[in-house]
Formats: structure tokens, C-alpha cells, sequence
């Protein structure tokens, strides 16, 4: 089988590993495309020690299913969080956080970055006819911008700051315009403002950022910088979404003896709902495609994962066909 591998930090394209075999309650999915996360460029720099196949944003076509055979030639998009079903969180309702989960490309689980992968049949969600692969393959990223408007209220008169308007920030900011909010996204290159622009989303730029002037910051620029900023345009009593992950510790860059006095609420903000995702798909109310950069072959990772650490990058995809 072909594939993107990692390991020790370096990335490599391999054509001798084999075919994943589902398990009891798994299916193989044939991977039409797959799409490089922020999360993604974070584990080739050590965020999270994983070695072997990485990817996680994904549709393809389930080809084998021992246990499911009605659901075999169903397009799908796929929860990548699998969890063990017994533990504390489990049991509490809480899947996403169970105690000895796998994470498909990120953590004990190959993921998408490969002609094949393998999950159980109930992490996949069957797309819809009227959603294109195009679009589907960002059902994964749309769910976890839905995930803020699962953790917190958001009302008409807030005025929300999103930091960043990459691959995430975009999207965060499609989901939160039909609620009629006070809405601004800080956007740093042309191609994103130009996007923005497009959709009439109120852009500026990071030094226009007034202090302490928003009532909610959602953080997803992927830099620990953008956290910094964070802190100086909440206001007193405001709230912090955090959708960066960083290496190691260098979120600490952030005075936490101002966020105790001022009393600002962190929110940690990771996977979110994929029945809502493909829904806003479905009905065309989001349109991810534009996002779209460019495309590469598995033989081409290294091409492919430069491209996508270039600044103002948006979407690339792998096409495994």
C-alpha cells in the first residue's frame, strides 16, 4: 500500500506497507482525499511523539465491512477519535475524551494519508449525494468550528474576534455569521482577506486589534503568539476559545496572573459534530471548497507539507487515486 509516513520527526513516502484489515466492528475505507491539518504540520515538529501514518481529514468509500456488508460503497467521512467504551469517560458520555483512546494519524492509529484506512463502522457517517468530495473532506475541520457554538452561547450582541483566518479561522467565521453577531477576523495575507472579503466577514489586520474591546476571542492562528494577542482584546470577564495546539509549553507566554484578575474564562476547543457539518454542506450554507490550494500525490509529501507550512497556505489535499 502507498502512504505518507512518520517517524522520528521525518516524513517519507513508502509503497511496501500493507493493506490495514479491519477488525471486528471496523471497515476498510478505500481514501478518495485527504487533507493536512495544522495538527498535522505540529506532529512533524514533535507535538505528540507519533510514528507511523498521519492524516485525519478525510472521505473515501468503505470497500470492506465484515460486520456492516450493507454499508460496503457508502461514501463517508470519519470520527477520528476511537474510544474504548468502558472507561470513566465512556461511561460518562464522553467518547471524545475517553481514557484510552486512539486518534487516526495522531495518536496509536495509521490515518488517512494512505490508499486505505481502517475505523469502526460507527465513526463513519455516510455523506450525503449533494456533498462532493470537495467539500466533504472538510467535515472533520467544520466540526470542530461547529464545537464552539456546542461549548459556549453566543448571542447577537457579542462582538467575537477570531485570530486567524487560515484552513480553521475561515471556517469559523462561516459558521458564525448566520448568527448575526458582531463579527471580525484578523486576517494576515491578501488571499485570506481577499476570502473574507468575498463573504462581506469584517476583516482587520493584527495591529488594529483594539485592547480588551471583545466579548469573545477564539484563538486559531496556530501560533503562541496569537494567544498573546488574545489576552490583550478580550475584555474583563470576557472568554478565550483556544483552538491552537503548540509545541511543548509555549502557550506560557500568557500572563495568567492578568487572566485570574480580569476573570477570563479558557475554553479548550477540539472535535465537534459531524451531523451538523454535513448538514450546513448539504444545504450549501458553508462552502469550504474555496479553501481548496492545491493538490498532490502520496509520492509527493514533502512537496505537499512545504506547501502547506507556507504562509498564508490554505487547504492542500492529497489525492490517493
Amino acid at each position: 500500500m502507498r502512504a505518507v509516513w512518520l517517524e522520528n520527526r521525518i516524513l517519507s513516502y513508502r509503497d511496501d506497507l500493507p493493506q490495514p484489515e479491519p477488525i471486528a466492528g471496523e471497515a476498510l475505507v478505500k481514501v478518495h482525499l485527504a487533507g493536512i491539518c495544522g495538527t498535522d504540520l505540529e506532529l512533524v515538529k514533535g507535538y505528540y511523539p507519533f510514528r507511523g501514518i498521519p492524516g485525519h481529514e478525510f472521505v473515501g468509500e468503505i470497500v470492506s465491512a465484515p460486520d456492516g456488508p450493507h454499508r460496503i460503497g457508502q461514501r463517508v467521512v470519519g470520527e477520528i477519535n476511537i474510544a474504548c467504551g468502558s472507561c470513566r469517560s465512556c461511561l460518562a458520555a464522553r467518547p471524545t475524551h475517553c481514557e484510552n483512546r486512539e486518534v487516526l494519524g495522531i495518536k496509536n492509529r495509521n490515518g488517512a494519508f494512505a490508499e486505505y484506512l481502517c475505523l469502526p463502522l460507527k465513526n463513519l457517517i455516510a455523506v450525503p449525494d449533494a456533498v462532493s468530495d470537495d467539500a466533504a473532506v472538510f467535515a472533520e475541520l467544520l466540526a470542530a468550528a461547529l464545537e464552539i457554538q456546542e461549548q459556549i452561547q453566543i448571542r447577537s450582541t457579542d462582538r467575537i474576534l477570531v485570530l486567524g483566518a487560515g484552513r480553521l479561522g475561515q471556517l469559523i467565521a462561516q459558521t458564525l455569521v448566520p448568527l448575526d453577531c458582531d463579527l471580525t477576523v484578523v486576517a494576515r495575507y491578501k488571499n485570506q482577506q481577499a476570502l473574507l472579503a468575498d463573504r462581506h466577514i469584517a476583516w482587520i489586520e493584527a495591529h488594529a486589534v483594539r485592547g480588551q474591546a471583545f466579548d469573545i476571542v477564539i484563538e486559531a492562528t496556530g501560533s503562541a503568539d496569537g494567544l498573546v494577542l488574545a489576552r490583550q482584546a478580550v475584555r474583563p470577564r470576557g472568554t478565550i476559545v483556544l483552538k491552537s495546539t503548540y509545541k511543548e509549553n509555549e502557550s506560557l507566554a500568557m500572563d495568567f496572573s492578568a487572566v485570574v484578575v480580569d476573570e477570563i474564562t479558557l475554553v479548550g476547543s477540539r472535535c465537534g459534530p459531524f451531523a451538523p457539518a454535513l448538514q450546513l454542506l448539504e444545504d450549501r450554507l458553508v462552502d469550504p471548497s474555496v479553501l481548496i490550494d492545491s493538490r498532490y500525490g502520496l509520492n509527493e509529501a514533502m512537496k505537499a507539507f512545504e506547501h502547506a507550512a507556507a504562509p498564508g497556505a490554505l487547504k492542500i489535499l492529497f489525492r490517493t487515486t
